[in-house]
């Protein structure tokens, strides 16, 4: 404790910089293929072949190939691992190739499904046949940390502690915030973060089943909107101290400067009409990288098409900012959960590293409530310096993150 009389000085928070990243989404495979995408703007939602949709509404999602899963993998070892798994598999081998020297005290996932499918197919099994034969792998791949646990072990031969957190569709938003501060206290030096969700059949039919998803197009922030669809994904980014980064040489993509949450607890399912959940997530953002509004160049919204959610979060964002660019990228693959927040996190590093603002696609006319400058269906140049990535999800969980270009 200080003596009376003396001063004390607050030791600044340290900088966190990302140094590495990888993804795997139907949008592509790795950080090249899926900045063509982006570029190009191509919309990667298709039928769903993964099981019957006949019942539902919806008939699409953002799928990803298994074959090219499975490309590169061990195959007997592959058999065991669930589709997540291969997913964070890939994902962590692409950071790592960028970044061969890190290694990491700590991950800190996102998810919220975890290897549903396979508890799926036990349940089917008890049911109908009372065949649990391959109950063991089943079981024994169903855990939420189990995809993370396998892509650890995968790379780096070594046992790495991880934490999972399942906060609904803000988990991995809550991953990398949560990751950030863990290096930003100094309380870590290398942290890995990200999150991942693989398609499933239960899933699929209960937000169909909600009428939360829609038989038409995914169509965010427009007036003829009708619902969300559904995807899958798996995303990874090494967070570092700037300054231990800078030392060793190490690539920068980025700085993460910022993190806010907020809970408004006002529905199960629909968010607080007036936005202010949202808001305080963003306020609380802004807030924790000490910068203002007005500072930010690009929103990469949180925007899933369903009329609730778009109406709530654009009226935070016209609260808040005036006139910055906004496009939602579920437009172009669906939502992806628990990924979605790490895989528009990557989507963000990529603006910032190609100075160029990500496109919103499907979209006809602005919504007559909402006051949105959105970056209509083609990418465009521009100058980006920071950028804002929000996830809301079910029960009122909001998280936003802000990046920064470094030198910005």
């Amino acid at each position: 404790m200080a003596r009376l009389g003396s001063t004390t000085r607050e030791k600044p928070p340290e900088r966190v910089a990302v140094v590495a990243a990888g993804v795997v989404s139907p949008l592509g495979f790795g950080l090249a293929e899926t900045l063509e995408s982006l570029r190009d703007a191509r919309d990667c939602v298709t039928e769903v072949t993964r099981f019957s949709v006949a019942q539902c509404r919806c008939k699409t999602a953002g799928q990803i190939s298994d074959d090219r899963l499975l490309a590169g993998l061990n195959r007997i070892r592959a058999k065991r691992l669930h589709r997540a798994s291969h997913m964070m598999i890939h994902a962590l081998n692409e950071a790592m190739a960028q970044a061969p020297q890190f290694e990491p005290e700590l991950m800190i996932i996102g998810t919220t499904s975890g290897g549903m499918s396979y508890g799926e197919q036990y349940y089917r099994s008890l049911c109908r046949s009372g065949d649990l034969r391959h109950a063991p792998t089943w079981i024994a791949n169903y855990p939420a940390q189990k995809p993370a646990i396998d892509a650890l072990q995968e790379v780096f031969k070594a046992s790495v502690p991880c934490q999972v957190i399942a906060n609904a569709c803000a988990s991995g938003t809550n991953a990398i915030g949560h990751a950030f501060e863990c290096v930003r206290s100094g309380r870590y030096q290398r942290v890995l973060t990200g999150g991942y969700d693989a398609l499933s059949e239960l899933v699929f039919t209960g937000f169909d089943s909600l009428q939360a998803s829609t038989p038409e197009k995914c169509r965010p922030f427009d007036r003829h909107r009708a619902g969300m669809v559904l995807g899958e994904g798996a995303a990874v980014l090494a967070l570092e101290n700037l300054e231990l980064a800078r030392k060793r040489d190490a690539p920068v993509l980025a700085e993460v400067v910022g993190y806010g949450i907020s809970t408004d607890n006002f529905h199960i399912t629909q968010p607080n009409p007036s936005g202010v959940g949202p808001r305080e997530a963003m306020e609380r953002a802004l807030h924790s990288a000490q910068i203002s509004a007005h500072e930010v160049d690009y929103i990469n919204a949180h925007g899933t098409a369903t009329i609730f959610n778009d109406a709530a979060e654009g009226k935070a964002i016209s609260a808040l900012f005036n006139g910055v660019p906004v496009s939602s990228t579920k437009s172009m693959m669906g939502h992806s959960l628990g990924a979605a927040g790490a895989a528009e996190a990557v989507f963000c590093l990529l603006a910032l590293k190609d100075q160029f603002l990500l496109p919103n696609i499907n979209f006809g006319a602005l919504d007559d409530g909402l006051d949105l400058n959105v970056v209509a269906n083609e990418s465009r140049p521009a100058v980006v310096r920071t950028v804002l990535s929000n996830s809301f999800g079910f029960g009122g969980t909001n998280a936003s993150i802000l990046m920064r270009r470094i030198g910005a």
